[in-house]
């Protein structure tokens, strides 16, 4: 493992022991700290790619709170086909943080806030990945996918004669709920667009009576839900 220059035990501490009181989930979303995550990567291989930039901004009492946010540059070795989407050469990213310290800094910054993002599973994958190779330690953060609850809400709020949503991509929301999709495909940029969605999606839920994080598809951590997944099922005996 690397050794970053913080301390790197007493960060994961902390961390870990934000966990320690199970959270209420009847709480009203408005009394709870959502973390607006993206990242951005060299790639789609959780082995060999790596994580270039960390971009994240919260939800408090129901707004985005731009004095609670996070952003990093990561140093990395190789950027290849990555760079025509997120716009960072490898040069470029040579004067980021080293990868633990990056990451060291947003567990500190991230503590048990529900993590929020657009196919947020893969950027979840990726830190886990990441912290895993330093820590020995998954994200023990639960989450919500923007498109999952945009799909949730849609077949709750839903008319028979309503004409069916084919497309749910972050641009496609942006486009439905009247946000500028402004400083796409970087992490601090998409994140915030995120944010902006999350927000209309949490008044599509109150206009369907849901109130409550229990009322909001969360999921996790991510870690059990895939060990979940692939358990095999138990057949009943005989």
């Amino acid at each position: 493992m690397d050794a970053p220059a913080l301390n790197s035990a007493g960060v994961i501490d902390v961390y870990r022991r934000a966990f320690g009181t199970p959270r209420d989930d009847s709480a009203r979303a408005t009394s709870v700290r959502f973390v607006v995550l993206d990242c951005e990567t060299t790639g789609l291989d959780l082995r060999r790619d790596r994580i270039i930039t960390i971009g994240a901004v919260a939800v408090n009492e129901g707004q985005i709170d731009l004095s609670d946010v996070f952003d990093a540059l990561l140093k990395i070795e190789h950027n290849q086909s990555s760079v025509t989407v997120h716009g960072i050469t490898r040069d470029e990213a040579q004067s980021g943080a080293n990868e633990p310290e990056a990451l060291l800094e947003f567990l500190a910054y991230l503590g048990d806030g529900i993590i929020v993002g657009h196919h947020i599973g893969f950027d979840i994958d990726m830190l886990d990945a990441a912290c895993e190779r330093h820590f020995g330690l998954a994200l023990r953060n639960r989450y919500i996918d923007t498109m999952d609850l945009t799909l949730e809400l849609d077949a709750l709020m839903s008319k028979a004669d309503d004409p069916a949503q084919q497309d749910y991509s972050l641009d496609a929301l942006c486009a439905r709920f009247g946000v500028l999709p402004h400083d796409r495909h970087t992490a601090a940029g998409d994140a915030f667009i995120t944010a902006l969605v999350f927000l209309k999606l949490l008044s599509v839920a109150r206009k369907a009576g849901r109130f409550r994080l229990d009322e909001l598809f969360v999921r996790g951590p991510k870690s059990q839900v895939d060990a979940a997944a692939s358990t095999p099922a138990q057949l009943p005996p005989g």
